[in-house]
C-alpha cells in the first residue's frame, strides 16, 4: 500500500496538469488571428489618426493580454465590454493618480494595483489586465506626467474599445457570440431547465463562481447535463439510427425557382447542397430562401423606379449565394443527445449526417420528436410490466 506521503506528492503534482479540454485546431487558428488582426487594426488606427507617429507608443503592453481574453476567452466575464473598457481605464487613472505620490517605484506598484483591484471589484469590472495597466503607469511615472490624465483616454480607452470593437465583428465574422449572449437570449431549450435568472445568479454567487462563469453559460451548462443525464436513461441512440435516408438534393447550381418548386413539393424545411459524389456544401434552410426573394422583390421595384437591372442579373440567383455553409453537421455515431441542443436553436431546424464530407442523411426536428416519443413510450410501457410483475409477486406472496 502506497505511503500516504507519496499519495498527497502524486495529488499535488495533479494540480500542476493542463486544465480544461484542448483547443482544436481550428480554435487556435481563429484565436490567434483574431489576436493579430485585433492589435493590428488599434495600431493602424493610431497610427492614422496620429498623424503617422510610430503606433507602437499608443500600443501599451497590457493591450496583448486584454485581446488574449477577447479572442481566445471570449464568453469569459472577465472579457466582456464592460469590464474591458472600465477595468482598464479606471487602472489607468488610478495609476496616474497614485504615481506622484511615492518616490518608490516598489510601493507605487504595489498600491496602485491594490487600489485598482478595489475599484474594480466596486464597479463589477474585473479585468485582470487592468493590473498591468496599473503596474505599467506606475513604472513609468515620466509617461504619467507627459500625457496626464489624457492617457487614461488616449491610449488607454479609445484602445480598448477598439479591441472591443475589433472583438465583435470578428466574432459575427467567425460564428463566435461576443459579446457574451445574455440570459433572456439564450436558446429557448436551455430556458427550461426550471432555474430563473435570479437563482442561477445565486448559484454563482454561492460557489464564489461569478467572475468565471456568466448566467447564460449556466444555464446551457445545466441544460446540457440534463439532457446527457436523460440518455443515460434510455439505450443509447446515434444520428444513424433516426436519420431520413431518403434525400432530395441540389446542387450549388439550382436556380431559386428551382428551391421553390422543391420546398413546395416536398414540403421541406430546408435542402442540403452537394457537389458531386454527395459532397455537402452547405444548406439552404426555407427561412433563407424567403428573406432572399423579399430583397429581390425590393430590388427589382427599385431597379424598375430607376430603370436598371435586367431580369437575366435577377435570376442568376442559385443556390450558392443563399445556402449556409456554417450549419451545424453530425456523424452517424454522434449521440442523439448531442443533436437536441443543436436542433433547439431556433435558427436550425435540420442537421446533415456526414460520412467523411458525404452526406448519408439528415436529422430533423421531427425526427427527433418521433424518436424521443417513441422511447418515451417504450420506457413506460417497461415500467408498467415491471410494476404488474410486482404487484403478482406481492399477491402470491400474500
Amino acid at each position: 500500500m502506497p505511503h500516504p506521503g507519496y499519495r498527497r506528492l502524486y495529488t499535488a503534482l495533479r494540480t500542476l496538469r493542463p486544465v480544461g479540454a484542448p483547443g482544436s485546431s481550428v480554435e487556435v487558428v481563429r484565436a490567434s488571428v483574431g489576436a493579430a488582426v485585433g492589435l493590428g487594426l488599434t495600431g493602424l488606427t493610431f497610427f492614422v489618426v496620429s498623424a503617422h507617429v510610430d503606433a507602437a507608443l499608443y500600443l501599451v503592453a497590457p493591450f496583448g493580454a486584454t485581446a488574449v481574453l477577447l479572442f481566445a476567452a471570449p464568453s469569459s466575464p472577465l472579457a466582456q465590454p464592460w469590464p474591458v473598457v472600465v477595468g482598464n481605464t479606471s487602472a489607468a487613472l488610478v495609476g496616474i493618480t497614485v504615481t506622484p505620490l511615492m518616490a518608490s517605484s516598489i510601493a507605487r506598484v504595489c498600491v496602485a494595483v491594490a487600489v485598482t483591484v478595489a475599484v474594480m471589484l466596486t464597479l463589477r469590472a474585473v479585468h485582470p489586465p487592468a493590473g498591468a495597466v496599473a503596474m505599467t503607469v506606475a513604472l513609468a511615472p515620466e509617461a504619467g506626467h507627459s500625457f496626464g490624465f489624457l492617457f487614461a483616454l488616449v491610449p488607454v480607452a479609445v484602445g480598448t474599445l477598439l479591441l472591443v470593437i475589433v472583438a465583435a465583428i470578428y466574432g459575427r465574422i467567425t460564428r463566435h457570440h461576443y459579446p457574451l449572449r445574455q440570459f433572456e437570449s439564450a436558446p429557448a431549450a436551455v430556458e427550461r431547465i426550471g432555474l430563473t435568472e435570479s437563482e442561477l445568479h445565486d448559484i454563482l454567487a454561492r460557489y464564489e463562481q461569478s467572475l468565471n462563469l456568466g448566467v447564460a453559460d449556466l444555464a446551457r451548462l445545466v441544460g446540457a447535463a440534463e439532457i446527457q443525464a436523460a440518455g443515460h436513461r434510455t439505450e443509447p441512440i446515434v444520428a444513424g439510427d433516426i436519420m431520413s435516408t431518403d434525400l432530395v438534393t441540389v446542387r450549388p447550381t439550382a436556380s431559386v425557382n428551382e428551391l421553390v418548386d422543391l420546398f413546395h413539393r416536398h414540403e421541406f424545411t430546408c435542402l442540403p447542397v452537394v457537389h458531386p459524389a454527395d459532397r455537402l456544401a452547405g444548406v439552404v434552410f426555407q427561412i433563407h430562401l424567403l428573406v432572399r426573394l423579399r430583397e429581390s422583390s425590393i430590388k427589382g421595384r427599385l431597379d424598375t423606379l430607376f430603370r436598371r437591372g435586367n431580369a437575366r442579373e435577377r435570376s442568376a440567383v442559385c443556390a450558392a449565394d443563399i445556402m449556409d455553409v456554417g450549419s451545424p453537421t453530425a456523424s452517424v455515431r454522434t449521440p442523439v443527445a448531442a443533436l437536441l441542443p443543436l436542433l433547439a436553436a431556433s435558427d436550425c431546424d435540420a442537421v446533415p449526417i456526414l460520412d467523411d464530407d458525404i452526406i448519408v442523411g439528415i436529422v430533423t426536428q421531427t425526427d427527433l420528436i418521433a424518436a424521443l416519443a417513441r422511447h418515451t413510450v417504450s420506457e413506460s410501457q417497461v415500467s408498467i410490466t415491471e410494476s404488474f410483475q410486482d404487484a403478482r409477486q406481492a399477491h402470491c406472496l400474500s
